[in-house]
């Protein structure tokens, strides 16, 4: 048996008066995803333990079956796995994102979706005028980057930027939790204010400033942690191999961490507008040769941020007849049977464009088990689901079992 999980970043919602009163998932064409619903068996994934904030790198750990008690250490040490940048002892690593800010507010998370190319010279510019012995940035996709600094004490209260669009960002500022990590915090927060100065009149920032984009300008730091101690997926289910598939840093670097093979795909950008086509046909030819593969696809989650009802419809729609649709048509065809997951890592409600910690509906599907009696994939239809309400590790051991 091989096994393949299809996450579709941020996906569920809640009712949409626009949409008739209907979730994007609800109101969305997915025959596809349907028809494996119908097939296989449903339930509900509550994702995000007690006691954390419901964010991507949270979510993803958890749906892989990981007790984040024990092997969570910040979303900066995780994307630098995927940057192949080492985090030694005694470093800190922390995301760095690229933001927005018009009138001492956060107007976005993204810098308006900055290109590569922009971003990389605005990071490259902060590692020469802000860059130390101690502290210094790492060019990462677009608005997300990160930074690592020698000596820093990760005791810090730090405000993920896409949860507190339109807030005065002096009302967010990175807060020590213990009186040691005082002097990070203030450092931290000084570079913030540097990094403003400096980036408010770069050339990138009045290039885009006149053809009607979103300046980059201002870094904001936050998911502080060290390098985490993780047991690979491959020994704890007993894999030979697995490969991960996303455009994002990461869910990559979670990959690395789990001991799975990261796969780049050409044109993979994290929006509605990345290489759905190409995804599907690297997750095929991963299935060839791995026992496991894990196919992250971002966009409904940026729709949702955006607040984008007809996007995150749309995102959702491409999904099944781009990805989901090829996927399942080709496997059918193989003697050797694959397991099929398909599931998001947590909400992002347009109406709050952020994310949220309700349940996230699942489908599980097994060649030659008898399904449920769930028809359709939705946040409500999965409650009715054979598999009820699932907490954590118990659905990685339900899929692999």
């Amino acid at each position: 048996m091989k096994y393949l999980i299809i996450l579709g970043d941020g996906m569920a919602d809640e009712p949409i008066a626009s949409l008739g009163n209907k979730t994007p998932l609800q109101a969305a064409n997915t025959p596809s995803i349907d028809n494996i619903a119908s097939l296989g068996r449903n339930g509900l994934l509550d994702t995000i333990p007690e006691g954390f904030l419901p964010g991507s790198e949270i979510a993803n750990l958890s749906v892989l079956g990981y007790d984040l008690n024990k092997v969570f250490e910040g979303r900066g040490s995780l994307e630098a796995a995927s940057m192949g940048v080492t985090i030694e002892p005694g470093e800190m690593a922390m995301r760095c994102n690229l933001i927005c800010i018009d009138n001492e507010k956060i107007k976005n998370h993204s810098a308006g979706h900055i290109s590569n190319e922009e971003a990389h010279e605005l990071i490259l510019f902060l590692q020469k005028e802000l860059g130390s012995d101690t502290a210094n940035f790492f060019p990462g996709v677009s608005y997300r980057h990160l930074f690592k600094l020698k000596g820093g004490k990760k005791q810090l209260n730090c405000t993920p930027p896409h949860d507190v669009p339109g807030t005065p960002f002096a009302d967010v500022m990175i807060q020590a939790e213990t009186p040691e990590a005082q002097f990070t915090a203030d450092f931290l927060n000084e570079l913030t204010l540097k990094s403003q100065m400096l980036l408010e009149n770069h050339p990138v920032n009045l290039k885009r400033a006149a053809s009607g984009k979103d300046k980059a300008n201002s870094i904001w730091l936050w998911s502080p942690g060290y390098k985490p101690e993780m047991k690979t997926l491959i020994d704890t289910y007993h894999f030979n191999s697995g490969a991960v598939i996303s455009a994002v840093d990461l869910i990559k670097g979670i990959g690395v961490y789990a001991g799975l093979e990261v796969i780049e795909v050409e044109g993979a950008t994290g929006l509605y507008d990345t290489n759905y086509e190409g995804k599907a046909q690297a997750a095929i030819e991963a299935l060839r040769t791995n026992d496991f593969v894990y196919l992250h696809i971002e966009a409904s989650d940026e729709a949702g941020h955006e607040g984008n009802v007809e996007l995150k419809t749309k995102t959702i729609e491409y999904l099944d007849y781009r990805v989901v649709k090829p996927i399942f048509e080709e496997v059918s065809k193989w003697d050797e049977p694959v397991t099929i997951a398909i599931l998001p890592d947590h909400p992002t409600p347009c109406a709050y464009k952020t994310h949220t910690k309700s349940p996230v509906p699942f489908i599980i599907y097994k060649p030659g088990e008898k399904g449920d009696e769930v028809t359709v994939y939705d946040e409500f239809a999965a409650k009715n689901g054979s598999y009820g309400l699932l907490k954590g590790a118990e659905f990685m051991n339900h899929l692999i079992h």
